[in-house]
């Protein structure tokens, strides 16, 4: 008999939380904090400045304790709320109207499921291993450059009077800024799987992806010299490799493993409801605001930068998709434009702290094409089951960021490259980084979850059965329907 979902959950949480508890030294300071409850007469303000696509470093000499900046903490407050926003409702109604009306719920149920879950796993150990610096040295290569440790486990080291430098903003704000991006990345991957996967075999899934793949993603990119990603210069951002290739790519394992839908693709299976995904598109627009420029960390030219260059990249894709749409079907649609607007978003989350306004329009446009492309002829031709696009939009968008990343940095398309001078900086050189990066994270995330998945089928089953895939998941899975008129 296979275990219950609720006893192999709690193996897994008891088992991630298990080595933390264990592993944990009182006395261990998180590197990237420091306590400013009380400070010292005469201490110097800190300096203005501060590289905005940091992640937190060492801290700084005991004489220069950093003040918190009430501007930067509250921007990012806002930009907290706007990144939650994108996952609960926005991403819940954007996929939850694409799917039909017998399976609604189970998509928000995903996302909200998903969100409570990822939420525990962060504050218990996911902060720690995806920014705990412990052992990282800039230029060496060690176990360190892929995984942090557990030094900040429970948010040990971490208070409400600490800071990360080198933001000027309080610790738990840059926490929970980042635990709204390991919320929405999982919830993206539910997207290739709706109305076929197992709930309970959905919740297993997650909590192990966020431990196996999204957390040494994010702190190769993010945790700062000594991380893989960062000491190669791999430019990103808000999320390009971090989110949209790794959900991408594991959408697309996940939509190969599980299967089809019954049916599928014989069977239409049409969108019930484009106005319940246009405003959950329309909230993923507003709510990219705070995803990019709020990875920014602050508020200064660059963060203006960032809000520009996202919302016209948006355009730009939304445009080119329905160009693409009237050429090949002879009128453009209200789904085409909201997917348009996903992919543009998509793309420029990489490149919105190093591209100007044209390189963001250049960026968005290639990456509508390539993303309509990649939703239809490509899925169709491969065969695969992607139910809502999530490799179409956000895996081929993704790859198209991070690499044009390079290109759109240059100086000739008002771009500001990172770490360089802009008179000697080379697009060719910066694109072979990018591809290392992306190359890195495709592999790593499509090995991975092929490996999960073929083991969580093993052990529990991933499909529903196929009685309960005819009725839906909602009354399947959920004993509730969300629309009581229809049958």
């Amino acid at each position: 008999m296979r275990p219950s979902f609720l006893s192999l959950l709690l193996a897994v949480v008891l088992a991630a939380l298990g080595a933390p508890v264990m592993a944990q030294d009182d006395s261990a300071v998180p590197a990237a904090t420091i306590d400013i409850a009380s400070p010292k007469a005469g201490d110097a303000a800190p300096a203005t400045g501060i590289p905005a696509d940091a992640a937190p470093t060492e801290a700084t000499p005991a004489a220069a304790v950093p003040v918190i900046d009430k501007a930067d903490t509250t921007w990012m407050l806002i930009c907290c709320a706007l990144v939650l926003f994108m996952t609960l409702p926005g991403l819940a109604l954007f996929y939850g109207g694409l799917v039909r009306p017998k399976n609604v719920l189970s998509v928000f149920m995903a996302c909200f499921g998903s969100a409570a879950l990822i939420s525990v796993l962060w504050v218990a150990y996911g902060y720690s291993v995806a920014f705990d610096t412990t052992g990282m040295v800039g230029g060496t290569v060690n176990l360190n450059s892929f995984v942090g440790g557990f030094a900040n486990a429970f948010l040990s080291g971490v208070s409400r009077d600490s800071v990360g430098l080198p933001y000027l903003i309080p610790s738990y704000v840059f926490v929970m800024f980042q635990l709204t991006f390991a919320i929405i990345t999982p919830a993206l991957i539910v997207g290739a799987f709706a109305e076929r996967m197992k709930f309970s075999a959905m919740m297993i899934f997650t909590a192990v992806w966020f431990t196996l793949v999204y957390l040494p993603i994010c702190h190769m990119t993010w945790a700062g010299p000594g991380g893989l990603f960062w000491d190669w210069g791999v430019v990103d951002l808000a999320g390009g490799t971090v989110v949209h290739i790794n959900a991408g790519i594991a959408g697309l394992v996940a939509a190969i493993v599980i299967g089809k839908r019954k049916g599928y693709p014989q069977t239409p299976m049409k969108p019930h409801n484009l106005v319940m995904s246009a405003i959950g598109a329309a909230m993923l627009w507003v709510g990219w605001f705070g995803f990019n420029a709020g990875s920014v960390g602050a508020v200064n030219g660059q963060t203006g930068s960032a809000f520009l260059v996202t919302h016209l990249a948006a355009a730009a894709a939304t445009f080119a998709w329905m160009i693409a749409e009237w050429i090949k079907h002879g009128k453009p649609s209200l789904l085409g434009a909201i997917s348009g607007a996903v992919a543009g978003l998509v793309a420029i989350t990489p490149a919105s702290g190093v591209a100007g306004p044209m390189g963001a329009l250049l960026l968005g446009a290639i990456s509508g094409f390539a993303c309509f492309f990649g939703a239809t002829t490509l899925k169709k031709v491969c065969g695969y089951d992607d139910s809502l696009d999530a490799f179409g939009v956000h895996g081929v968008g993704g790859i198209v960021g991070a690499l044009l990343t390079a290109v759109v940095a240059a100086p000739f398309f008002q771009g500001v490259p990172q770490g360089v001078d802009a008179a000697t900086y080379s697009v060719g050189t910066q694109l072979v980084t990018q591809f290392k990066g992306v190359a890195v994270t495709v592999i790593w995330t499509g090995v991975m979850t092929f490996v999960i998945l073929k083991v969580l089928d093993l052990v529990m089953g991933l499909r529903v059965t196929a009685d309960d895939e005819n009725r839906g998941l909602d009354l399947a899975e959920h004993g509730e329907e969300a629309y009581n008129n229809i049958g």
